[in-house]
């Protein structure tokens, strides 16, 4: 059924309005995110589509442009926008208390605090946490994407933003997709020169973590900061 030809009180928009969104099904919810259906297509049967799909809503966090290719109705433009919810939601996640109140100081930590950035890509990205004095996290910032090389990531810009948020020290973290965690000679090059540069500058690196979808290497554990 079309959600036209729904009754008023059935159709998810209103029943929002009614109930509160708190009150509705995940089916509904995403029905609401999507819009409108297509031809012969209601929109509530895309969402099942969806869901089906997935089999799990957690799962939806694993998404990427490609995964409901074969689902009628949904079309680039929904996909885009489910995508860009999706990540909005990531990062309201990031944001949250957790973020707020962790001591950027144990590894394990700082790893099950932003695993998530590095969920499903194919590439290696590299972030930079800048710390305050008592090593809380001021920002953190993309830097590089690609494949991790010393002369990709020039120190030069990893400190130009460690200057700009007043710094005092600040933590690498990137992903091998392979999930490999074991650091790779560019790796470890890229490290020894941030740590060289950073006693200089007064700017401590205080760890660089390499982590996958389940595990982690971190260079201050091993001893190697």
């Amino acid at each position: 059924m079309l959600i036209k030809e729904m009754p008023l009180t059935e159709r998810p928009r209103e029943r929002l309005l009614k109930y509160g969104s708190s009150n509705l099904s995940n089916e509904e919810l995403l029905a609401i995110i999507l819009k409108n259906g297509t031809k012969g297509v209601s929109v509530k049967e895309i969402a099942l589509q969806v869901l089906k799909k997935v089999k799990k809503l957690e799962n939806l966090k694993d998404i990427n442009i490609h995964t409901f290719d074969n689902i009628k109705g949904l079309g680039t433009v929904k996909k885009i926008e489910l995508l860009a919810l999706l990540e909005l939601g990531k990062r309201i996640y990031l944001e949250s208390s957790l973020l707020d109140n962790i001591k950027y100081n144990n590894p394990n930590l700082i790893y099950q605090a932003n695993k998530s950035l590095f969920i499903g890509l194919k590439q290696e990205y590299f972030y930079v946490l800048y710390l305050d004095t008592k090593k809380k996290l001021i920002e953190r910032k993309l830097l590089f994407m690609g494949t991790i090389d010393k002369s990709l990531i020039h120190p030069r810009e990893v400190f130009k933003n460690a200057y700009l948020c007043s710094a005092s020290s600040f933590i690498c973290l990137h992903n091998h997709p392979s999930g490999d965690v074991i650091p790779s000679k560019a790796d470890l090059e890229v490290t020894n020169a941030l740590v060289k540069i950073g006693k200089l500058q007064g700017i401590e690196l205080v760890d660089h973590i390499i982590v996958s979808d389940k595990n982690y290497y971190s260079f201050y554990e091993k001893h190697l900061i």
